[in-house]
């Protein structure tokens, strides 16, 4: 109700509805992506169990290699787990980063974005926050395994700045691989399905790496390989973050490698979402 004068006069609720400066502001693409990483964020706290991987994984293959392998590959436990431990968590990271899709993938069966894409939203902002969100998982990740490498004498040169600087580099690239993953939740029917083309293509580049062995003991063949491979080049980026040795060359190419994930599948995941609307 308003009043003109002393009389009271009822307002039609079209005006109300269709009155520019009474709707709210449009939420931005940075506020939207937000909300969507707090929603996955906020799975994880109800679903606690989907964090067995992020913390056994890690601790599991840590224990094993160093002490399994670690005499009979560098002499010492110990000096085989200055050489392990940043490859272990390159490994546990990008890993688990095959979630993404089959999450994505589990979302788009339940008929979840198919509500998220008649919203009234910045389009990109459910794949976008989905992946902001999975970042959580990461970090916790590499605090489980560099925490784990400190107490059994993983001994970092590079301090604190420098295994910080590894984990900001792991996050960026991770965030760039998930683009993949998402591509084959949009591409693939079933949950199953994404989680074997994922493990198929990351088996290879995860063990086909330096994370384990230094590959100048590999055939010529695969050594070559190892070279090519982006995991090689993160692992060799987060080692001399580490130790305090990098090589501002390794940085670079793993920098490059991200862009072009992000520039090659972002596009790609965003026309295969949009068709699917």
């Amino acid at each position: 109700m308003t009043s003109v004068g002393d009389r009271p006069v009822a307002l039609d609720i079209r005006d109300v509805l269709l009155d520019p400066q009474a709707r709210p502001a449009t939420a931005g693409a940075w506020s939207t992506s937000l909300s969507f990483a707090w929603r996955a964020v906020l799975k994880i706290k109800h679903v606690p169990e989907q964090l067995f991987d992020v913390t056994m994984f890690p601790i599991l293959f840590t224990l094993m290699f160093t002490y399994l392998f670690g005499g009979a590959l560098a002499g010492s436990t110990d000096a085989y787990l200055q050489y392990l431990l940043p490859g272990i968590v390159v490994q546990t990271v990008v890993m688990i980063t095959m979630y993404t899709g089959l999450t994505l993938n589990k979302d788009i069966e339940k008929g979840v974005f198919d509500r998220f894409r008649s919203l009234p939203i910045w389009r990109p902002a459910p794949l976008v926050g989905a992946l902001f969100g999975d970042v959580v998982r990461y970090c916790i990740a590499i605090t489980i395994s560099v925490t784990l490498g400190l107490i059994i004498g993983f001994r970092p040169e590079g301090g604190v700045p420098g295994v910080l600087a590894a984990a900001v580099l792991l996050l960026v690239f991770a965030f760039a691989i998930s683009w993949i993953w998402t591509m084959f939740a949009l591409l693939l029917r079933t949950e199953q399905a994404v989680m074997v083309v994922s493990f198929l293509v990351l088996f290879p580049l995860t063990f086909a790496s330096n994370i384990f062995v230094d590959p100048a003991t590999m055939p010529g063949w695969l050594e070559a390989f190892v070279g090519i491979n982006p995991i090689s080049h993160l692992a060799t980026a987060a080692r001399g973050l580490m130790q305090g040795s990098v090589e501002i060359g390794e940085v670079g190419i793993v920098l490059g490698w991200s862009a072009a994930f992000v520039a090659v599948f972002g596009p790609i995941s965003m026309r295969l979402y949009n068709r699917k609307g």
